[in-house]
């Protein structure tokens, strides 16, 4: 066994929680910590390790470039002890997250990977929620949960997860009638297929092939992709979607219409209360969800 002196772990719990949540109040409270107290056990690993983990100014803490580097260096180390703390626990309590996905995302990207999550945390266990207004329930009624959105609300911890583009998606059949460059005049005679939390995905696509003052025969509104991607299948209508849908729905029925170069104004982000992070539940699964590149 080493010799070596181990910094507080407190101390050290304290420094992580405090860079983690961006704020010492936050840190203090979620500690159970006066802010004084949480200070004190900074200024305790600062002289252990002989250097100067934060800037103070007033009631503010400024990470230093030398307190950036001890994180980037100590963050692997410190995840990695919870981990082996966790797996040696003789608790065999199961832990229950409260997930909201949309349909889509969770058949197409999130539950091909799961089962990678279930080896990492066998004890972890999530009830999904795929309901509406995803996002105004977190915090309430949810952990966490992945919404598609322009930007989240204010107040919520939020990772971006990806960037999209816009295309319109139908069948072959209605694709070759349509022709390879946009035609006002019979696309104004088709049915276009909008999800309800996409609406301006619609806008982009027709700003960007100059069809500003395109009305479509009729606009129909779905709640679920997957049932977008089948009736577009079906010739039912021009689905507006995202790339990755069509890609990852890999049905040999459906084709992009017209080579568009459209950015979305909608991404996956995975969206959830800051102080959420600090429950074992919510931080195994965004830990890894960053890790997993979904």
């Amino acid at each position: 066994m080493s010799n070596r002196r181990l910094p507080p772990l407190r101390s050290l719990e304290a420094f992580m929680f405090t860079v983690r949540l961006g704020s010492a109040r936050a840190a203090a409270n979620q500690l159970g910590l006066s802010p004084s107290a949480l200070s004190r056990r900074i200024a305790t690993l600062e002289e252990f390790i002989g250097k100067k983990l934060f800037t103070r100014a007033r009631q503010a803490m400024q990470l230093t470039d030398e307190g950036a580097a001890f994180h980037e260096a100590v963050l692997p180390h410190f995840e990695a002890l919870a981990r082996a703390v966790e797996g040696q626990s003789e608790s065999t309590r199961l832990l229950r997250l409260r997930l909201g996905v949309l349909p889509l995302f969770g058949s197409q990207r999130l539950f091909p990977r799961l089962g990678e999550l279930r080896r990492l945390h066998p004890i972890l266990h999530i009830d999904i929620d795929t309901g509406p207004h995803l996002e105004d329930r977190v915090g309430d009624l949810l952990d966490a949960a992945i919404i598609l959105s322009r930007g989240p609300t204010s107040g919520l911890h939020a990772v971006r997860l990806d960037e999209n583009k816009v295309h319109a998606i139908t069948n072959r059949e209605l694709a070759e009638m349509l022709g390879p460059r946009p035609d006002a005049a019979l696309l104004a005679k088709q049915t276009f297929l909008i999800h309800n939390e996409l609406p301006h995905s619609f806008t982009a696509w027709k700003d960007a092939l100059d069809l500003h003052d395109l009305e479509p025969a009729a606009i129909d509104h779905y709640d679920s992709g997957q049932l977008m991607l089948e009736a577009a299948a079906q010739g039912l209508g021009i689905a507006i979607m995202h790339d990755d849908h069509r890609r990852r729905a890999a049905d040999e029925r459906l084709v992009d219409l017209y080579d568009a170069d459209v950015d979305s104004p909608y991404s996956y982000w995975f969206v959830c209360k800051p102080g959420a992070l600090e429950e074992r539940p919510v931080r195994m699964f965004h830990d890894w969800l960053v890790k997993a590149g979904l």
